[in-house]
């Protein structure tokens, strides 16, 4: 996929440390669609896996039957993440800037971005340092949804629907390169209530 110039352009290009500064303790899908986030991450999740939660926040939603290792946090808020009581240990990064992850290489089994994506300014960079620092046959897990702040979320994210998103993402691993064939996935949950979307593509270290 190319990318047209502007893609990756905000409604708002001020400084996001700015715009994360006051902690949002609240959740950005609903209880039904955070069930099914549950059961995935219960899923996919190998046990005893190092994990790093990146664009974290106050939860990492995953679920407490799920036997960690150490869990990371990468996020814009401190109070947020010292909140989180998933976390073992924590840091303040704007990847925006800087998509350098302060990791080393080959460090965890999973790496997971839960409703964030549409923030990354600098995909292909970033997932590449999350190649980087992921150990082989180690998954990548994003999942997202249709909720947003639309005035930081990028150009291309809002001109997309919810399936052309997943090419999207599909697009990242590809051009980042180093990944399996991704797969994608619809996690929405099902019943006659109203409730969020929910979608996963995820793809291994090769």
């Amino acid at each position: 996929m190319e990318y047209p110039e502007s893609s990756f352009y905000r409604e708002d290009e001020s400084d996001d440390s700015l715009f994360y500064l006051e902690p949002r303790l609240l959740v950005h899908i609903d209880d039904a669609a955070i069930n099914e986030l549950g059961k995935y991450l219960y899923d996919q999740l190998p046990e005893r896996a190092t994990i790093l939660d990146l664009m974290s926040s106050w939860r990492s939603h995953i679920p407490e039957t799920v036997v960690t290792g150490e869990v990371y946090g990468l996020g814009m808020n401190s109070e947020e993440m010292s909140d989180n009581p998933q976390l073992d240990q924590w840091i303040v990064k704007d990847i925006n800037k800087d998509p350098h992850l302060p990791y080393e290489e080959n460090l965890f089994d999973a790496v997971m971005v839960v409703v964030s994506v549409q923030y990354m300014t600098n995909p292909i960079q970033i997932f590449k340092e999350v190649n980087r620092v992921l150990k082989i046959n180690g998954k990548f897990h994003v999942v997202y949804s249709n909720r947003m702040f639309p005035t930081k979320a990028t150009k291309i994210w809002k001109v997309f629907d919810d399936i052309e998103r997943a090419s999207l993402i599909g697009s990242y691993f590809a051009n980042s390169g180093g990944w399996s064939v991704p797969n994608a996935i619809n996690l929405s949950p099902t019943g006659n209530f109203p409730s969020d979307p929910l979608f996963a593509v995820s793809a291994q270290k090769e």
